[in-house]
């Protein structure tokens, strides 16, 4: 008999016992996995299931409020509101609203009515920030931003090339602005979007060869390109605060090496601590030198725990009439990319008591007027947003939200490479599915329509505003207590108030950001 034959005679059942026969073998032999050395063959089976077990609790397990870090019903409405879909949900709310932390907006019996010639009336979703960046401190280029809502930092290497294209081309019709994350100015960063330029404990991209920052470098790009509006600083961040930015070797390019001026082939991380400065007295110092070489307004990016260094600025600032210019405070459950479940976990405080903590010791010092104060952690929906802007948050930037509007799923394998969204990978392949002139636009629709449903909740309680929302408008569920209180009770403060004259003025500001050709938004 021939090989040939012996094929043809040869069942195909015969096939699967003996591809069966060698796993059993293989399984008895090996030592590595205990589960399926015991049970042969179909130990196996709860690998497979541990591997999707994300994936089914997802789509099947979970109900719609019940996920985190963003359940279905948020993920839905990001969804739904990029593809320009119905986004309203029927039959009365889902939410147990009487449990803990609920969040109640409190509306006016008699709405704000735009009068005839409101530039709302014309562009429902128009919302620039209340505040100048660089207004105080009388930097030479002071920004306003044209929108409130903002993309947060987010680097190419952690993201992928066609979705920092799409997020940034996004940008540029939404007329928002685009953080670039610590990981340098890319190609990608320059479709036409105001930028705010982060540096990081590395200084990508502005670096020699030993990871010394290079002002001249920084100087160059700022004049090479107009788009980047200010300069951000970056301390430390939510997800890994104190650790410094995490990227893995196997999503280092060779464009992305360039780009950062790092080697190839080994993991980055960047340094827990800047050594451009060491102490507040050198970080202020720092600040003003990186102003008057560039012009920009420039700022600080920090998560919170200890605030003995937050009264130490404070108290600086006060003495030399110096400091940042906007305060971006990053709350401990934030996070786009690879980060220790540690850190993630149980290092630095959420957003809002991050950030009460933080505005307080600027409320009492008498310095709330000198910053623009921008919040970043999971804000990127109206409630969240407006209990913000009632805390005395200026300014919102978004991370995971503008993620899941070109296409993220939540798969959580950002630290991977293998982003099956083609979102979180330098996997040619997989990114190849992300076509940037589709995915903007998706992302331009979820930030009008989050603009907009801000602007219609501010209306109903009696404001033009968000800027103009107290501590009192916004209501807290105390759970067990069976009662609500207002912020104002719950964190014993009332903000600042932000002076405001109307939408029509700030869009008359010559600092005002957005597309210079028109300078109007689009509806």
């Amino acid at each position: 008999m021939n090989l040939n034959e012996f094929f043809s005679w040869f069942p195909w059942w015969g096939y699967v016992l003996l591809v069966l026969l060698i796993v059993f073998l293989r399984d008895i032999i090996q030592k590595k996995h205990t589960i399926s050395h015991n049970f042969p063959i179909v130990g196996h089976l709860r690998y497979m299931l541990e591997r999707i077990g994300p994936e089914l609790r997802q789509y099947i397990v979970a109900n719609n409020r019940e996920e985190l870090p963003f359940n279905r019903s948020q993920r839905s409405w990001v969804y739904a509101s990029s593809k320009r879909e119905n986004n309203y949900q029927g039959f009365g709310t889902d939410q147990d609203i009487y449990a803990p932390g609920h969040i109640f907006i409190n509306p006016t019996m008699i709405p704000y009515a735009l009068p005839e010639g409101h530039p709302n009336k014309q562009t429902p979703s128009l919302l620039p920030s209340a505040k100048v960046m660089g207004a105080y401190n009388k930097r030479k280029k002071p920004f306003r931003p044209k929108s409130v809502i903002n993309i947060s930092a987010m680097s190419f290497g952690s993201l992928s090339a066609n979705a920092i294209s799409s997020l940034n081309k996004g940008a540029f019709k939404a007329e928002c602005y685009h953080n670039t994350g610590e990981g340098g100015y890319s190609p990608y960063h320059m479709h036409g979007a105001d930028t705010m330029l982060q540096i990081g404990t590395g200084y990508f991209g502005v670096r020699n060869d030993n990871g010394d920052f290079v002002m001249d470098k920084l100087v160059d790009l700022v004049n090479q390109h107009e788009a980047v509006k200010a300069i951000e600083i970056k301390l430390s961040q939510g997800a890994k605060p104190g650790k410094g930015g995490v990227l893995p070797a196997s999503k280092i390019t060779k464009e992305i090496a360039e780009i950062r001026h790092i080697p190839l082939g080994q993991d980055v991380v960047s340094p827990s601590g800047h050594k451009a400065f060491t102490n507040m007295t050198e970080m202020l110092d720092f600040i003003e030198a990186v102003a008057k070489e560039t012009g920009l307004p420039v700022g600080i990016k920090s998560a919170v725990g200890k605030l003995d260094m937050w009264e130490e600025l404070t108290d600086l600032m006060l003495a030399k009439g110096i400091g940042p210019d906007f305060i971006t405070i990053d709350g401990g459950e934030g996070g786009t990319g690879a980060a220790p479940p540690s850190f993630a976990n149980h290092v630095s405080l959420p957003f809002i008591f991050a950030f009460t903590s933080v505005y307080q010791i600027f409320l009492k010092k008498g310095l709330t007027d000198r910053v623009v104060f921008i919040g970043s952690g999971k804000l990127g929906f109206p409630s969240s947003a407006l209990m913000a802007f009632a805390l005395g948050v200026d300014v919102i930037q978004v991370a995971r939200e503008g993620m899941l509007s070109i296409g993220c799923i939540q798969a959580q394998v950002c630290h991977t490479n293998r982003c099956p969204a083609g979102v979180a990978t330098q996997n040619k392949w997989l990114q190849a599915g992300i076509d940037p002139a589709l995915k903007s636009e998706r992302f331009y629709n979820y930030v009008k329509t989050l603009r907009k449903e801000i602007l219609e909740i501010t209306h109903a309680c009696g404001y033009e505003h968000p800027s103009q929302m107290t501590m009192k408008d916004v209501d807290i569920s105390m759970g067990d207590n069976n009662y609500t209180t207002t912020l104002a009770n719950v964190y014993n403060y009332e903000k600042a108030q932000v002076p405001f004259k109307s939408i029509a003025d700030l869009i008359a500001c010559p600092h005002l950001g957005g597309k210079k050709e028109t300078n109007t938004a689009l509806a």
